[in-house]
């Protein structure tokens, strides 16, 4: 395990990042996010004794910006529930709220239904029956094409909407980030918000140089920045988005131990990764590499994780002018209904 991670209060500058989704995938950039690595890598992930430390200790900063928040939702989506690792500190600031969950592999739905079981009240009464959470817990076939194509809504708690949409550590999972950011949206109801974080394009940057000094390909995806994250809210029709930033220095004991760590992340997923398997010669190569380019004065090795944090709103639906202007019926009783009304 790291030590105790110290955030760093500048703020991350990188270039503009284009928009990758939209190409396909024989065109994307090397760096662009692979669907089908990130289904594999989703689908190991699942197999880990517990959601990675790194993905709890952001969970638990994620919630302390829940503090400015007035809202108090009446039902709210678990996005990818079980590594995003949210429910207990959300709950804590929210009791009574509906949670919902949603994931996008069908083992990780699995380890959710184990963790809603565990979590379940026993009374004698339910003392030889197992309790059955799966009404709440949504998952996306393995075999679907479009991993983070997003549930029907009318199948979590009715059109209308959640007042909150939690997303822990998911925006760097997504190989179709607009059409992911698309469909949060329709789930949440108006005037319902968005919490949301992930990694940001200074996390490894130690790392990243080291690959270069050897002449290998990037052993990471290209993290968004926070700025075109808040540009790609704006374009999935979220309002007043307010971005945030940190980064964090984590130190481990040994260059092994840091692997070992950084695998409970997940892993290279970009489409310009090395395509076949790596030698035990290469692996004692990276080894020596990261000893000599990365250890610190007090001998142990460090790393740079930028984190990125997302907060938006869903507004009023608004009519676009135009000579012929056409808004759906849910659309148009959302903007003719007035507050307090049924």
């Amino acid at each position: 395990m790291p030590d105790h991670p110290t955030p760093a209060p500048s703020e991350a500058v990188s270039p503009s990042r284009q928009a990758l989704d939209a190409l396909a995938p024989e065109a994307a950039p090397a760096c662009a996010p692979s669907a089908v690595a990130l289904r594999r890598q989703l689908r190991r992930l699942s197999q880990l004794p517990e959601a990675p430390w790194l993905h709890q200790e952001v969970a638990r900063r994620l919630a302390e910006k829940l503090g400015p928040i007035r809202l108090t939702p009446r039902d709210w989506i678990d996005w990818s529930a079980w590594l995003g690792a949210g429910a207990v500190p959300v709950q804590a600031r929210y009791p009574v709220a509906q949670r919902w969950v949603v994931e996008p592999h069908a083992a990780l739905a699995a380890r959710s239904l184990q963790a809603e079981a565990e979590a379940a009240p026993r009374g004698w009464r339910t003392l030889w029956r197992k309790p059955d959470p799966s009404e709440r817990v949504h998952t996306e076939p393995v075999s679907d094409p479009a991993p983070w194509r997003v549930p029907d809504a009318q199948g979590l708690q009715g059109a209308q909407g959640v007042q909150m949409l939690w997303a822990n550590m998911a925006l760097h999972g997504a190989s179709d980030l607009p059409g992911l950011l698309a469909g949060w949206h329709r789930h949440l109801a108006v005037e319902g918000f968005l919490m949301c974080s992930g990694l940001g394009p200074d996390t490894a940057r130690e790392l990243r140089a080291v690959y270069r000094g050897m002449g290998w390909p990037l052993p990471t995806i290209d993290f968004i920045d926070m700025h075109d994250l808040g540009d790609e809210l704006v374009r999935a029709g979220f309002a007043d988005p307010v971005m945030d930033m940190e980064r964090l220095t984590l130190t481990w004991a040994s260059p092994q131990a840091m692997l070992d760590e950084l695998r409970t992340w997940g892993g290279n997923v970009a489409h310009g990764r090395f395509a076949g398997l790596r030698t035990r010669a290469w692996r004692d190569r990276l080894l020596a590499a990261i000893d000599q380019h990365m250890r610190q004065p007090d001998g142990r090795i460090a790393l740079t994780v930028e984190l990125v944090y997302g907060h938006a709103l869903k507004p009023m639906p608004r009519a676009k002018l135009a000579p012929e202007t056409r808004v759906t019926l849910a659309d148009m009783r959302q903007m003719v209904r007035k507050k307090g009304q049924p």
